[in-house]
């Protein structure tokens, strides 16, 4: 199972969902649906810009957890 950690690393970073979401240039409802693990999928593109607006890496944001 994939889990993303995307809101810890917004509250390291003291980062609204709001200001992530204007950084990344997707919408607030995208990324509540990634943040809350509810995505089925993610582009390379998005998950780069969400690396780079919290200046992490992408294994800070996406976790492996076998099932």
């Amino acid at each position: 199972m994939i889990v993303v950690n995307l809101d810890v690393m917004m509250a390291k970073r003291k980062m609204s969902l709001g200001e992530l979401s204007e950084r990344v240039g997707i919408t607030l409802a995208n990324l509540s649906i990634l943040k809350n693990n509810k995505a089925k999928a993610i582009r390379f593109s998005t998950l780069e810009a969400i690396c780079e607006a919290l200046d992490c890496r992408i294994e800070d944001v996406l976790e492996y957890r076998p099932d």
